[in-house]
């Protein structure tokens, strides 16, 4: 596969790429558990593991992704495991350390639904369009199409589905509800705006 964002952009305009996505996500994952919500993908396998354990998200984020690297290489290359396992890094560091600096008050559950959509939206898309993720279901569900033809999305799809099964055992049927609003919201962002005849990812 060609390294099409090695085309288009400096390492320069990587680098900001890649801080302004980690960045975006990290203040997207500290009002999403502000409010106690889940989200899907490797994100809301580790919300769902630190709230069932009390553990911190940012570890257990860092840690539920290390198995995707070596897929991530196999299938995109050397650059995007390198981009997408800073960007993991320096957002659950982020995550870790911008509590003391940045705290939220009363958030309407649809408010809240709606901006964790749009900051993970705008996140991802600047990390898809710097060739970098932050999640590792999406390289699974890509080399199981390579592998036996069945389709990505219906495996993040189904992916997801049990995540929100899942957190329907520690939350609140509303909660969810509204969780689900943030990623349909974070979808429709994607869907809309990320090109993948331009930005291979």
């Amino acid at each position: 596969m060609s390294d099409t964002s090695s085309q288009r952009h400096s390492p320069i305009e990587d680098a900001q790429g890649l801080a302004y996505g980690s960045f975006m996500a990290a203040v997207s994952v500290l009002l999403l558990t502000h409010l106690g919500f889940v989200t899907g993908q490797t994100a809301g396998l580790a919300i769902l593991i630190s709230y069932s354990t009390g553990w911190g998200f940012a570890p257990v984020f860092f840690v539920v992704n290390l198995p995707f690297y070596w897929l991530g290489y196999r299938r995109f290359g050397l650059g995007f495991m390198l981009k997408s396992f800073t960007a993991v890094a320096t957002m659950s560091v982020l995550v870790a350390i911008l509590p003391p600096t940045l705290q939220f008050g009363h958030v309407h559950p649809a408010v809240g639904a709606l901006l964790v959509g749009f900051l993970t939206g705008s996140a991802l898309l600047a990390l898809f369009r710097h060739g970098a993720s932050l999640g590792g279901v999406g390289i699974v569900a890509l080399y199981l199409q390579d592998a036996t033809g069945f389709r990505a999305g219906w495996t993040q799809l189904i992916f997801d589905a049990c995540i929100f099964a899942c957190a329907l055992l520690l939350r609140d049927w509303q909660t969810v509800g509204w969780s689900f609003l943030g990623a349909l919201v974070l979808n429709l962002v994607i869907a809309i705006n990320h090109r993948r005849d331009r930005y291979v990812v």
